[in-house]
């Protein structure tokens, strides 16, 4: 539960859901309390006394309840998370890929590859000229490759998944959104793009139970 900067002001927090009523319970005692909780169809925003907030955006939303409710009430909130699952995970950085399907926290499915992307080169002219361009083609050939195992692995399973988590680098996956045949399994992404290292299979086992929790900012006053 390592806290992070986020953009705009805040820090965010991952929280499994066996700990979300034990973390609201202490970010009521160390903010004089909780006055009350808003329940939106993909948001929950709990207000401590002195000001701070508790911001979750929902995962594989909507929520069945909504409301400005009194005090802490994140009970819909932890009835969602429990609910079971079946979700895809698409992990890219570029010169590797890691990708499945997950049921209950555990990989079910998957394929994991590396391709070799070369660093950049400190030299200058036309040998520089033709180790970028040799790059290039390295880099192309690994998003192809990660473009056509998506295709292979995920996309006949649609109608199993309740929704698809992306992680790794957001170029790299916007240019996995410029294939036509991968429109179907992106219409399913949620909008979080997971922080990970290098996508390996040991990457993929723990985004698999890293998806069923949420990330909370807290904000201050």
């Amino acid at each position: 539960m390592k806290a992070r900067e986020v953009a705009g002001g805040g820090l965010a927090v991952e929280v499994s859901p066996d700990r979300l009523d034990g973390w609201f319970a202490r970010f009521a005692r160390r903010n004089s309390g909780v006055t009350s909780t808003e329940v939106r169809p993909t948001e929950v925003i709990v207000r401590g006394g002195n000001g701070t907030t508790a911001e979750v955006a929902v995962p594989f939303p909507p929520l069945s309840v909504s409301g400005v409710f009194e005090g802490l009430r994140v009970d819909a909130l932890a009835e969602h998370l429990a609910v079971p699952r079946t979700v895809g995970l698409l992990l890219v950085r570029l010169g590797g890929h890691s990708l499945g399907l997950a049921r209950a926290g555990s990989i079910v499915l998957s394929r994991t590859d590396r391709h070799l992307v070369h660093g950049r080169s400190a030299a200058g002219g036309w040998s520089q000229q033709r180790f970028a361009r040799r790059r290039e083609g390295q880099a192309r050939q690994a998003l192809r490759a990660a473009a056509d195992d998506a295709y292979e692995v995920l996309v006949p399973r649609l109608s199993e998944m309740d929704g698809l988590v992306l992680g790794g680098d957001r170029r790299a996956l916007d240019e996995l959104r410029e294939d036509r045949r991968l429109a179907p399994l992106f219409a399913l992404a949620e909008s979080r793009v997971l922080d990970i290292p290098e996508p390996r299979r040991t990457v993929l086992d723990d985004a698999a139970e890293w998806v069923l929790g949420v990330v909370i900012v807290v904000k201050g006053p």
